[in-house]
This record gives structure tokens, C-alpha cells and sequence, in this order.
């Protein structure tokens, strides 16, 4: 929201909630804060009211009271500022409004805050007040604005009562304290008045008159005793801040669904999703990858976390993750390579995942992170029919079958939740478990017999047993890393979509910055992990 805010050509912008009611003196105190010689922040907090007594006109110009009477803009005003006596402080919801669009607000990284979960107002104040680019104020005891507090509308933005609430309140908690300044400084914000017709700003921590802002301004009212009595009636409406005391220990998020309850939120109409297993070293390919996915309007995809820091990770990134009790501990972060031993414990959690998966009566399109795609290949993998699992070859030599002993790649591949599949795939995790090398082998060993016994033609194998077909597919359209040397190509994307490419595996190259290097140098990344949004292409 705050992109889209700082997208528009306006001088001014406002973020506010679409329920809150502003009076007219909103345009007032912002007409004249733009008058400021500086690029300002302005920050109010609106008056929850249990019940509005007046009625709309028909005109649509003012409200009528139940007699018919018309409401006066004052007597808006003594309603909204009593209220304000007696309500709860917790209950309010805020307003942002700044200059200069262009500027950003602070000179941070601003997390993934979750709407209407707590923390992100105050975190957005806290950052600017820190980055010292804006003049910071709060102005709700000069703008009147008000909302309905039933019980439909308490959700606010500003609430935070850590008692109650859930792993979405926890999870906002949890990303202020990551990123930014707000759990180690705190700040008091100077206010704006507005007394007797004249506006000014006051220090509210020892009640002083700030003019040197106003400095050419034409300001008149200097009168100690009516600045002393101004201060005095309007000394209780100031912002209410999410504060978080410094020591506060924000728990470990948990997530509330596992891969049982995540299934059916996530799956598509064909009880399909596509599934991607990471550990925290690959925490950015993994983002790229689910950047592409999205760019790519496919919403059915679902992470597995090898560590608690993937899962912490992706939760706040808003992925739908859950956790593998049974991952490999001890993950190297730059170590887990193809061919490693960690390679080898880390590959067999795909197998596994996948075949559990498939129990639960949905079918898996099991891609790995470093999988790039261009098209959206499901409509193709899904018309083989049952009984039929269709995987990527890792074969480059175009003269050969692409169906040779041990070319079956365990990164990619398409498989249906039907009786045939589920027994191969439970003969596969089982061969695995008991081998010393990575699931890869296993594969094409149990579905392809060893040394290819049971392979039918060029491009495909027929496991006896469960009467499984395993479909190679073509590699013009699902070509791996070393095929054609594609990704030494200048324009990688160029050449692929000439070939109509659905995805390029960025295999058959060794190390995870390795990896990295070559996507971004090839302009296939789409994710800045310093903003940690997904890239503009």
C-alpha cells in the first residue's frame, strides 16, 4: 500500500483506514502544514465512537440530527472531543499523511507487515523520526476523525495486547524487531495546535511552543496565558504508539496449519500443488523462485522447511510453509552442493515429503528452487493421464537416449496421487533410505530397473511391479543446465523462449553461489533481497 501510495504524482499523500470518518478540518490542518519549508510527516489517531447519532442528509452535504435539525461542523467536534476523554486509548486507528512523495519515509527496509495486525504504524513513525529526512508530528488533537468501534472493527492496526493475540500479531512483533530501530530508540513527537484560530507546534514533554519551524510564517498569537490553556485542553488527545518495551521477547513464530490443513487452502481445482523443499542457505533462490511463480499467476505452490530458519523466514515472507520434523540437522550453508553428503541426507526429504503428499489424495509438481520458469508447465504435465510420472532428464548429449541409466533428475517432476504412483513412489523412498547416495539414483534404479532394464524406447521407462510409466520430458521445452549450453547463451531468456521453453534448470554447475551468480548474471532473478520484494522486471 505504501508503494502504490508513492506511485501517484499528488503532493500530498494519505494512508488512512477505509473506515474512519474525517471532518474538515483534516484539509485545514493539512493546508496549512504544507506551507512548511520542510518535507513533513503529519500522524493522527481517530476516535472510536460506539454509535453515530446523526443521520446523512439527502444532499449529501451534512448530517441531520433525529429531529431534522442540522448538525453543525462544532458540534461534531464536542462529540469527537468528549469521546475522547472517555474511550480506551488502545482503541484507535491511525492516520498518515506526507509531502514530497517522491522521498521516501524513512531509510529503512520496510518488512512485510501484515494488515490490521499491529506494530507497522509505529514502526513507519519510529523509522522516519530515525532516518531524520521529515519533519514528525502528530495532529489528532487538531484534526477530528472517528470511526465505529463495534466489535467487527477492533482488529486495528494499533492494537497490541500480547495476552490475546495470535501468531499474525506475534508475526508483526517478530519483523519490528528484525528490522529497523524501533525496539532499540524511542521518540516522543512533537504536536500540532490549533488555538484561537492559529496553529503551532508543541514540545508535549515539556508543554514548550515550537515556532522556529514557522520561522516567515506570519504566526500572531504569542500570548503565554492562552498557549498555557491551549496546551492544557488538548493535552489528552495525543497518539496513542504501539509501544513494545525494549525487553520484550517476541516468541518464535508458529505457524497454525500444518501440511494436512495447508493442502486444501493451497491445492488448485485439480487437487494439484507444486511444492519446493529449501533450507535457510537458499533462502533468496528459494524468494526468486516464488517471485517467478507469482509473476506467473500460480497461487497452488507450497514450501517445506528444512530448519526453523527457513520457516521463520518464509513465514514472514507470507509463504505458505510448513516445518519437516524429519529434516537433516546440521545443513551447511555453502557446503550442500550436488554430490555432497548433505546433498545426499537433504534430496531424500523431497521423496518422502512428495510420497505423503500424494497419501493425502493430492498431486505434487515437485520443483526445486534453482528451477526457473517461463510458462506455466502444469496444463502440459497434467495431460498424461494416470499412472504416468513425468520427470525432467539430466541427459545434455543430444545423440543419445535421453532415457540412459541414471538421467532421471529427482528435481523436476510431475506426479499423480493415484494407486500406481503412490506404490512406485513408497519403493523409491524405501531403496533411498537404505543407499548411500543421494534419492536421484533410487529413482531411476527402482522405476527404471538398474542399468535401464525397463526402459520402453528413447524416452521413457515401465516399472513392472506397480506398471508405472515414467515420462522423460522433451528437453526443448524442459532443458537442463549443461543441454545446449544454455545458459552460456548472451540472452538466455531470448533463446528459451525461441525454443518455448516451460522451465531452464540451473543444474550441472557445482555450489550455491555458483548458482546464484550465473541466474543473476543472466538476468533470470527475480527478487531483491535487500528490499526483499519481488523485482520490477
Amino acid at each position: 500500500m505504501l508503494a502504490r501510495s508513492e506511485a501517484y504524482q499528488s503532493d500530498i499523500a494519505v494512508l488512512m483506514d477505509p473506515e474512519t470518518v474525517l471532518l474538515p478540518d483534516f484539509v485545514s490542518a493539512l493546508s496549512f502544514t504544507n506551507q512548511l519549508d520542510r518535507d513533513w510527516l503529519l500522524v493522527s489517531s481517530s476516535v472510536s465512537i460506539p454509535s453515530f447519532p446523526f443521520n446523512w442528509d439527502k444532499t449529501g452535504h451534512f448530517w441531520r440530527q433525529g429531529n431534522g435539525k442540522r448538525v453543525r461542523f462544532g458540534e461534531l467536534q464536542k462529540m469527537i472531543s468528549l469521546r475522547s476523554w472517555q474511550s480506551n486509548s488502545t482503541e484507535s486507528k491511525t492516520i498518515l499523511a506526507w509531502n514530497n512523495v517522491d522521498l521516501p519515509l524513512h531509510c529503512g527496509v520496510l518488512p512485510p507487515f501484515l494488515y490490521q495486525r499491529g506494530t507497522y504504524n509505529q514502526w513507519i513513525i519510529n523509522e522516519a523520526m530515525s532516518c531524520k529526512r521529515r519533519f514528525v508530528f502528530d495532529a489528532t488533537s487538531t484534526i477530528s476523525s472517528f470511526y465505529l468501534g463495534n466489535e467487527d472493527n477492533r482488529s486495528d492496526n494499533n492494537v497490541s495486547e500480547p495476552k490475546t493475540r495470535n501468531w499474525e500479531y506475534i508475526g508483526n512483533s517478530h519483523l519490528g524487531q528484525l528490522y529497523g530501530s524501533l525496539f532499540s530508540k524511542s521518540f516522543t513527537l512533537p504536536k500540532l495546535l490549533k488555538c484561537n484560530k492559529h496553529y503551532m507546534f508543541v514540545n508535549v514533554s515539556d508543554r514548550s511552543v515550537d515556532l522556529s519551524i514557522l520561522e516567515g510564517k506570519g504566526v500572531g498569537f504569542r500570548r503565554r496565558e492562552k498557549i498555557s490553556a491551549c496546551i492544557s485542553r488538548t493535552k489528552s488527545r495525543s497518539l496513542n504508539l504501539d509501544i513494545v518495551q525494549k525487553d520484550e521477547a517476541v516468541p518464535l513464530l508458529k505457524f497454525p496449519f500444518d501440511l494436512q490443513s495447508l493442502l486444501p487452502l493451497v491445492a488448485d481445482k485439480n487437487r494439484t500443488v507444486v511444492l519446493s523443499i529449501a533450507g535457510y542457505s537458499y533462502k533468496d533462490m528459494l524468494m526468486s523462485w516464488v517471485c517467478r511463480l507469482r509473476r506467473l499467476k500460480v497461487p497452488n505452490f507450497l514450501v517445506c522447511a528444512l530448519d526453523d530458519e527457513t520457516y521463520q523466514f518464509s513465514i514472514l515472507q507470507g509463504l505458505p510453509v510448513f516445518f519437516d520434523p524429519y529434516a537433516p540437522k546440521n545443513i551447511s550453508f555453502n557446503d550442500c552442493h550436488f554430490g555432497s553428503k548433505c546433498f545426499q541426507r537433504v534430496t531424500k526429504v523431497k521423496s518422502r515429503t512428495v510420497l505423503k503428499i500424494l497419501k493425502l489424495g493430492y498431486n505434487v509438481l515437485l520443483s526445486d528452487v534453482d528451477v526457473y520458469w517461463f510458462r506455466n508447465p502444469l496444463p502440459l504435465l497434467q495431460s498424461f493421464g494416470p499412472s504416468v510420472l513425468a520427470a525432467q532428464s539430466d541427459e545434455y548429449n543430444r545423440t543419445v537416449p535421453i532415457n540412459r541409466p541414471r538421467r532421471l533428475n529427482s528435481g523436476f517432476y510431475f506426479a499423480r496421487s493415484d494407486a500406481p504412483t503412490i506404490a512406485a513412489m513408497e519403493k523409491v523412498v524405501k531403496h533411498a533410505a537404505t543407499s548411500g547416495l543421494s534419492e536421484q539414483p533410487s529413482f531411476y534404479d527402482t522405476l527404471c530397473g538398474e542399468g535401464g532394464a525397463y526402459r520402453l524406447g528413447d524416452d521413457r521407462c515401465l516399472e513392472p511391479e506397480t506398471n508405472l510409466t515414467v515420462q522423460f520430458l522433451d528437453r526443448e521445452l524442459f532443458p537442463n543446465g549443461a543441454y545446449r549450453d544454455l545458459w552460456l547463451k548472451e540472452d538466455v531468456r531470448a533463446e528459451c523462449e525461441k525454443k518455448h521453453c516451460f522451465v531452464l534448470h540451473n543444474n550441472w554447475i557445482s555450489g550455491r553461489l555458483k548458482k546464484i551468480e550465473r541466474q543473476m548474471m543472466r538476468g533470470l532473478w527475480e527478487y531483491d533481497a535487500s528490499m526483499r520484494m519481488c523485482v520490477e522486471l
